[in-house]
């Protein structure tokens, strides 16, 4: 007896478990996926205007866009009831990621992305609205502020009898040694190079060097693997 009215209130309160759901109306969840939708286009204006690297990924830029978005449908799926809350995130856990984000202001645009979607799906507007244009406004200052001296790479093949030309050319340019190559009778040297201005005639000077086989000047974003 004592089994089967336990056995009832296992059931009783199962039932009232589903019933505490709160329903979300169709003109909430509306809302909810426009504002997200709309400021996740905003935080992908900002990168796209902001992007200072090597090479710019549309792809990349888009996921803010899509994060945003499903970040509002799992706080407004998990604000429905604190069971369903406790399995979204166990199942969450379970997700890797394999993409290997080098820069860690992508990292930030990422947290961004997940922060506005958290607040638009808890329906709390304001902070998703003013949170998003101050910190647009603070990446757009930040990013007008460039420096003074831009840093390249130039990489110089050339063999030994070209070496003290290639090396009086450097000295008069700041710069550090990267790597430097030694096969045979040629020599491979990688220098980062700090420019404050779009001057590189340096570069033909060097490649017309006798001995010089090829010299190539790149843009540097501060990872390097020798």
């Amino acid at each position: 007896m004592g089994d089967t009215i336990n056995f009832q209130e296992v059931i009783k309160s199962s039932i009232l478990e589903l019933e505490a759901f709160r329903q979300v109306s169709i003109v909430e969840i509306v809302v909810g996926l426009l504002i997200s939708f709309l400021l996740g286009m905003f935080i992908y204006w900002t990168y796209y205007k902001t992007f200072r690297g090597v090479v710019y990924s549309h792809n990349y830029n888009l996921t803010f866009v899509i994060m945003t978005m499903l970040t509002t449908i799992v706080i407004m799926t998990i604000s429905t009831n604190i069971v369903l809350s406790l399995g979204m995130v166990g199942a969450l856990s379970i997700v890797r990621f394999r993409t290997a984000v080098k820069d860690p202001l992508d990292i930030m645009y990422m947290f961004w992305s997940i922060t506005v979607g958290i607040a638009t799906g808890a329906k709390i507007y304001p902070i998703a609205i003013l949170g998003s244009i101050a910190v647009s406004a603070v990446l757009f200052i930040l990013a007008k502020r460039e420096r003074k001296d831009l840093p390249y790479l130039l990489i110089v093949n050339y063999e030994e009898r070209a070496s003290d030309q290639v090396r009086a050319v450097l000295r008069r340019k700041k710069h550090v040694l990267k790597s430097k190559t030694v096969r045979k009778d040629m020599t491979e040297m990688t220098v980062e190079i700090r420019l404050s201005d779009d001057n590189t005639s340096f570069v033909n000077q060097i490649s017309n060097f006798d001995g010089v086989k090829d010299a190539i000047l790149v843009s540097y974003n501060g990872d390097y693997a020798p």
